[in-house]
C-alpha cells in the first residue's frame, strides 16, 4: 500500500456481533461466572484479524441505537418481525464496546438512524476526501453503496478467505449494470428479516430478471403491459408497496455525523484497559496473542482436560509489533506463590523419601501429581512426584532418568499409592495412573479427580487446573515458561530446569489441586452429583486407564496394501471425472469444482452459493444432485476415498506405539456435556462403518495373537429404547417387547399398511423419524434428510406423534422442566444445564429445547455403557481372565478374548450390558466375534 493511501474500515457492529455469536452456537464460550462470552470473543478475533491482515490507516465501528428510526415512521411494521436480541448478545454489548475503546477505535451511533445509514454517510464523505473505504459487513444491502473507492468487505468464515466486492462483483452477483440497482432488487424482492414487504411472488431470481429488463422499479411500473399472468397482476396491485420497499431499502447518506479524520486514524492500544478486560472475561489465549503475555504454550504435566495455557497479561504499545516480543507484566489482584505463604520442600535422599512415605501412610487422603517429559503418558518419562495433604505444604521427589533408579524411588511409594483405604487426589488422574503403571504401580481405586468433579458440576466449561485455580481460589499458578522457557527450539526439557523452580512449580500443583478438592467435594453433594461422581465417573477412570494402556493390535501390512488399492481407485475416479467434465481441474478445490459443475456442465440451474460467493459443493448438496449428472456420484466417491486414505489408512500405522506395537487411543472423559466419551490420537470413534470401503479399515484391527479373537458387543437401538422407557409410551414399549423390528412396526402403523407390506422405502422413512425425534427433528429437517416435500414430512411426524402420543408428552414435559429448573437430567442424575431455555430469541431457545429433549436420552445411553464397562471389568478381574476390554465406540464394546475364555465371557458381557440400568423396556445386545473388528461387528 502506498504510504499516502488512506484506507478506512467501517465495521457494522451488530452484523459482526450476531455472526460471531451464532458461529459458537453449538459450542458456546462460557466463563467461570457463567457468562456466555461468544459474541465478545468472536468480535474481538474478527477485529484483530482485520487489523493484522488489512492494516487500515483509519477505522471505526458503527452501532445501531435503540429507539424508533425514520423508516419506522413511514412504515411502522419495519423490522416488526425481528426476533428479540438473544440475552447473551445483549449482555455482551457493553463488553464489546469496552474492547473497541481499548483498541482506541471510535464508536459511531446516532439516534433515529441505523448503522447502515451512518456507514453509508461516512463512506461517501470519505470518498470525497481521497479514502479507499471498506464496509465490513455480511449484509447484502451495502452493495448499493459500492463505487470505485468504496467496497464491501465480507469477513473470513469457515476457513474461507474474506470476500471483497467492488463494482464488478456486485453487478455480477445481482445481475445488474450499476450498484445503485441493488436498491431496486431489494425493493422487489423484499426482506423477511427487516420485514420489507417487496412484491408478493417476486423472489431473488425474478427481481434480478425484472431489473435487468427494466432497469428500475419506476420503469417497471410504467411498463407492466410487457408482463404476463400472475406476475403482471402482482406488480400492478403492489406498485405503492414496491416503491415503499425501495424507499425502506435505500441507505440514507446525509446522517448528521461528523467525519473527523484524526479521530478515525488507527491508534496504539490501551493495553492496561484491554488486559483488565481480558482478565475479567477470561480470554487467556487472546491476551497472550494480542498483548504479548508471558505465558506457556503447553503444561508438560498434562494436568488438565486440555493442554494448559498459563498466562500473565503484558503491555504492548502497537498491535503490529511482533506479538512474541518481550513484554512488561501487568500485575493481577490474584494471589500467587510470591504473595502466598507456603512451605514446599525438596525430598531427595533415600532416608527423606522413606520418611515422606511413612507420613503418607498416616494420612486419610493426600494429593499427588507427576511431572513428566511429555503429554503422552505411554511415552513420557517420569521426572518427579509432588505430594500434599495440608494447604500450603507440599513435598517434591525428583526421579532419575535412569530406569532402574527411577523404579527404585517410585517403588517406595507403591504400597501407599495402591492402598484403597487412602483417598488419592489429583487433576486428570488418568494421566498420572498411566504414567505410574510403567513403573510398576497400580494406583488404588479410592480417587478424587478435580477435573472430573468440575466436569460434572459445570459440564459446559473448561476444566484445566489454571482456570479452576483462578476461578475458585483466586490464585494464578506458576507458568511452565519460568522453568523451561518459551516454546521453540531453545525451550528445554523440565528435566533440565532449575531444581528449585521445579520444586516450587510441582509442589504448587499438588497444593492447589488439594485445595480445589476441598471446594468441589461439598459442591458435588449440594448439586447431587456425588453419586454419579463416586459410582460411575471415578470407577470408569481406572477402566479407561486399563483400556488405554492395553491398546489394540493393528495389521499395518493390510493397511499398506489397502492404501495402494485406494490410490489406484482414486486415480481411476480422477480420470473418469476428467472425461465426464471434458477438462482437467483440481477436484479438491471447491471453487474449481463448483465452476465445473454449475457453469461448465450446468448440472443445476438452482445452484447455491456460500457466503464467500463461490458455489456450494458440500456433501449434502452433491448428494441431492446425485441423479442429475453421472459425474456427481464419482465426485462423492472420490472425496470419500481421499478422506479415508489420508485420515485413517495412511495415518493409523504412524500411530502404532513402537514398544507395545499397539494403537493406544486417549479417552477424554471430561469433554462432551452429554456424558459421552470422546476419543483422540487416534479418534477410533469415527472409523467409517456405513460404506464398504470404510468398513475395510476395521479389518486392520486384530487380536494380539492367534490364540485370541475379537469380540464385539453392541447395544441395539439403545436411544430409542431409552425414549420408550423415559416416556412410558405403551405403544413403543409393546413394539420392543414383541421383538418385532421397531422401524417396520412404526412404518406399518404410521403409513397404515400391514407389516408384511412395509417396503424398504417406508421402513427407511420410519427409521429417520424414530432416530430424529431424540434430536427434536422438525418437518424441515426430515424433508431434507429424506428428500421429500415438507408437507409430506409434516404429515409423517404428525402421524408418528398420534401413534406415540406419550413420546410427545415426554418431550414437552422435558422442555417445561428445563424452563422451570434450568437443567435436565439423565436416569442416573447427570445434569445438562440449559441457560438459554427461556431466551426471548426463538433460534437460541429452539437450540436449548432440542438439547432438553436429547440430553436425557443420549446422556442415559452414555451412563448405561459406562456402568456396563465398570461392571464387566470388575467381573473379568474377579475371574482372573486374560481377556481384555479394548475399545468403547459409541454403543459398542470391543474385547480381545482368549479363545478358551470366549464361552465364559460372552454371557458375562451380555448380562452386564443388559442390566447396567434396570428398565421395563428389554435391552438387546448384539454380539459377534472374529479375526478382526469388521468380522466381529
Amino acid at each position: 500500500m502506498p504510504e499516502n493511501e488512506k484506507k478506512l474500515f467501517l465495521l457494522d457492529a451488530f452484523a459482526l456481533i450476531y455472526r460471531a455469536y451464532y458461529s459458537f452456537i453449538n459450542n458456546p464460550r462460557i466463563n467461570s461466572k457463567g457468562m456466555n462470552t461468544s459474541a465478545t470473543l468472536g468480535f474481538t478475533n474478527t477485529l484483530m484479524e482485520v487489523l493484522r491482515k488489512e492494516k487500515p490507516t483509519h477505522i471505526a465501528v458503527v452501532f445501531d441505537m435503540p429507539g424508533p428510526t425514520d423508516r419506522q415512521a413511514i412504515y411502522p411494521e419495519y423490522k416488526a418481525n425481528r426476533e428479540a436480541m438473544p440475552e447473551d448478545i445483549a449482555n455482551n454489548i457493553p463488553f464489546v464496546k469496552k474492547i473497541i475503546e481499548g483498541f482506541n477505535i471510535p464508536i459511531y451511533e446516532s439516534p433515529g438512524y441505523e448503522a447502515d445509514d451512518i456507514i453509508g454517510t461516512l463512506a461517501k464523505i470519505a470518498e470525497k476526501k481521497g479514502f479507499q473505504t471498506y464496509m465490513m459487513t455480511p449484509d447484502k444491502d451495502f452493495g448499493q453503496l459500492v463505487s470505485e473507492n468504496i467496497f464491501m468487505y465480507k469477513p473470513a468464515r469457515s476457513g474461507n478467505p474474506p470476500e471483497i466486492l467492488g463494482i464488478p462483483e456486485v453487478c455480477e452477483k445481482f445481475a445488474i449494470e450499476t450498484p445503485e440497482q441493488v436498491i431496486d432488487i431489494l425493493g422487489l424482492w423484499g426482506d423477511a428479516v427487516d420485514n420489507i414487504p417487496g412484491v408478493p411472488g417476486v423472489g431473488e431470481v425474478t427481481a434480478k430478471k425484472l431489473i435487468g429488463q427494466f432497469g428500475s422499479i419506476e420503469n417497471l411500473v410504467k411498463n407492466t403491459d410487457q408482463l404476463k399472468g400472475k406476475l403482471k397482476e402482482n406488480v400492478d396491485n403492489n406498485v405503492e408497496q414496491a416503491l415503499l420497499s425501495k424507499q425502506l431499502a435505500t441507505i440514507i447518506l446525509d446522517v448528521p455525523v461528523e467525519f473527523n479524520e484524526d479521530e478515525l486514524k488507527k491508534s496504539d492500544l490501551n493495553t492496561v484497559a484491554l488486559a483488565a478486560l481480558f482478565e475479567e472475561l477470561e480470554f487467556r489465549q487472546l491476551s497472550q496473542r494480542l498483548l504479548g503475555s508471558k505465558s506457556s504454550d503447553v503444561d508438560m504435566t498434562a494436568n488438565g482436560s486440555e493442554p494448559e495455557k498459563k498466562s500473565v497479561a503484558g503491555v504492548q504499545t502497537s498491535l503490529f509489533d511482533e506479538l512474541d516480543g518481550e513484554a512488561t507484566p501487568i500485575t493481577s489482584d490474584r494471589n500467587t506463590a510470591e504473595t502466598t505463604k507456603h512451605n514446599y520442600k525438596l525430598v531427595q535422599s533415600p532416608d527423606e523419601v522413606k520418611a515422606l512415605n511413612e507420613k503418607l501412610k498416616k494420612q486419610k487422603e493426600f494429593c499427588f501429581d507427576t511431572e513428566t517429559t511429555g503429554l503422552d503418558p505411554l511415552v513420557a518419562e517420569l521426572v518427579g512426584i509432588a505430594f500434599s495433604w495440608k494447604t500450603g505444604e507440599a513435598y517434591y521427589v525428583p526421579v532419575s532418568e535412569k530406569s532402574e533408579e527411577a523404579t527404585k524411588v517410585v517403588s517406595v511409594f507403591k504400597d501407599v499409592l495402591e492402598d484403597d483405604k487412602i483417598v488419592k487426589i489429583g487433576q486428570n488422574l488418568k494421566y498420572d495412573v498411566l504414567v505410574l503403571k510403567k513403573y510398576g504401580v497400580n494406583v488404588g481405586k479410592n480417587l478424587f479427580d478435580t477435573m472430573i468433579a468440575h466436569y460434572l458440576l459445570r459440564p459446559d466449561m473448561r476444566h484445566n487446573m489454571d482456570l479452576l485455580a483462578e476461578t475458585y481460589l483466586n490464585y494464578s499458578p506458576i507458568s511452565i515458561e519460568t522453568l523451561i522457557g518459551k516454546k521453540g527450539k531453545n525451550q528445554k526439557s523440565i528435566r533440565d530446569a532449575d531444581l528449585d523452580l521445579v520444586v516450587e512449580y510441582a509442589s504448587e500443583d499438588a497444593d492447589i489441586t488439594l485445595q480445589l478438592k476441598e471446594v468441589f467435594q461439598p459442591m458435588l453433594a449440594k448439586e447431587k452429583c456425588d453419586k454419579l461422581f463416586s459410582e460411575i465417573e471415578i470407577p470408569l477412570l481406572g477402566v479407561l486407564a486399563d483400556m488405554e494402556n492395553e491398546g489394540i493390535a493393528l495389521d499395518t501390512e493390510a493397511l499398506s496394501s489397502f492404501s495402494k488399492e485406494l490410490e489406484k481407485d482414486i486415480l481411476k475416479l480422477q480420470d473418469r471425472i476428467y472425461k465426464l467434465a471434458g477438462v482437467e481441474f483440481n477436484i479438491d478445490s471447491p471453487k474449481q469444482l463448483g465452476e465445473i459443475l454449475f457453469e461448465h456442465l450446468k448440472v443445476s440451474d438452482k445452484a447455491k452459493k456460500t457466503k464467500t460467493g463461490q458455489y456450494a459443493t458440500s456433501e449434502d448438496i452433491l448428494t441431492k444432485l446425485a441423479h442429475d449428472h453421472e459425474i456427481i456420484p464419482d465426485i462423492l466417491d472420490y472425496r470419500s476415498l481421499r478422506k479415508l486414505k489420508s485420515t485413517y489408512v495412511d495415518s493409523l500405522p504412524a500411530m502404532v506405539n513402537p514398544t507395545t506395537n499397539h494403537v493406544h487411543t486417549n479417552y477424554r472423559q471430561a469433554v462432551a456435556a452429554t456424558g459421552r466419551l470422546s476419543s483422540d490420537n487416534p479418534n477410533l470413534q469415527n472409523i467409517p462403518i456405513r460404506t464398504e470401503r470404510g468398513r475395510e479399515v476395521r479389518k486392520a484391527f486384530i487380536p494380539r495373537s492367534s490364540d485370541y479373537t475379537l469380540l464385539s458387543a453392541d447395544y441395539s437401538q439403545i436411544e430409542l429404547r431409552i425414549i420408550a422407557e423415559l416416556s412410558k409410551d405403551q405403544n413403543m414399549i409393546d413394539a420392543f417387547v414383541s421383538g418385532e423390528d421397531i422401524h417396520s412396526t412404526t412404518a406399518s402403523k404410521i403409513f397404515d399398511v400391514p407389516i408384511s407390506e412395509v417396503t424398504r422405502e417406508l421402513r427407511g422413512r420410519a427409521k429417520a423419524v424414530n432416530f430424529g425425534i431424540s434430536y427434536g427433528q422438525t418437518a424441515f429437517g426430515l424433508s431434507q434428510s429424506l428428500n421429500i416435500p415438507r408437507s409430506e414430512a409434516k404429515e409423517i411426524i404428525t402421524s408418528f406423534f398420534k401413534l406415540f402420543a406419550d413420546v410427545k408428552t415426554f418431550m414437552d414435559d422435558g422442555i417445561e422442566f428445563a424452563r422451570k429448573n434450568g437443567y435436565v437430567e439423565t436416569i442416573m442424575g447427570r445434569r445438562r444445564y440449559l441457560r438459554d431455555i427461556n431466551s426471548n430469541n426463538a433460534i437460541v431457545r429452539g437450540h436449548a429445547e432440542r438439547n432438553a429433549i436429547n440430553a436425557p436420552i443420549q446422556g442415559s445411553a452414555a451412563d448405561m455403557i459406562k456402568i456396563a464397562m465398570i461392571n464387566i471389568q470388575h467381573e473379568m478381574k474377579k475371574a482372573r481372565m486374560q481377556s481384555k476390554m479394548l475399545l468403547q465406540v459409541h454403543d459398542e464394546l470391543i474385547f480381545d478374548v482368549l479363545k478358551t475364555e470366549l464361552n465364559e465371557l460372552r454371557p458375562l458381557v451380555e448380562e452386564n450390558m443388559r442390566n447396567a440400568i434396570k428398565m421395563q423396556v428389554p435391552i438387546i445386545v448384539e454380539m459377534g466375534d472374529g479375526s478382526n473388528w469388521l468380522e466381529a461387528h
